[in-house]
């Protein structure tokens, strides 16, 4: 894994950032002080296992806002991809590009990974629950679809209590 100048720590703050967004917006991880955020990093737009992933936190949005926690998806993809991907699957949270893979970085999900046998980099599936003072409070590393957004649901329902 290459060496970056921060990487995210568990109990830690983690450092604002700020990248472009679906719907032509810029937004940094700053703006949801107060709130929960919730980060998930996904391979690739309109893949089977990143389309589950995208449309599981689509139906439990709602749910999500009651306990006051923002949804934000990051992938290499580009703005115009990220907004295809949107009004295809008619999703309600705003996706980021990260091009450069600097944030992906930061959270240490950029990767070398294997495909039949071959090596390339890529962002390894993976998600992060941050509280309303900006400071990472869960990670899920190397997810698995399935089950996954309850999980991460059930853990910002734990934390409200």
């Amino acid at each position: 894994m290459s060496e970056h100048a921060q990487q995210v720590e568990l109990d830690k703050p983690v450092p604002d950032f700020r990248l472009p967004a679906s719907g032509g917006e810029e937004i940094s991880l700053s703006q949801f002080r107060g709130r929960k955020v919730v980060i998930y990093f996904y391979p690739k737009d309109m893949t089977p296992g990143c389309t589950q992933e995208a449309c599981d936190f689509r139906d439990l949005q709602q749910v999500f806002g009651e306990h006051g926690a923002a949804v934000l998806g990051i992938s290499g993809d580009t703005v115009a991809s990220h907004d295809k991907f949107i009004q295809k699957k008619e999703l309600n949270f705003p996706l980021l590009s990260d091009e450069a893979h600097e944030v992906s970085r930061m959270f240490g999900v950029w990767q070398l990974k294997k495909l039949y046998g071959r090596e390339y980099e890529g962002i390894v599936r993976s998600t992060f629950l941050i509280d309303e003072e900006g400071k990472l409070i869960r990670e899920w590393r190397g997810v698995k679809v399935k089950g996954h957004v309850e999980e991460v649901l059930a853990a910002i329902q734990e934390t409200a209590k």
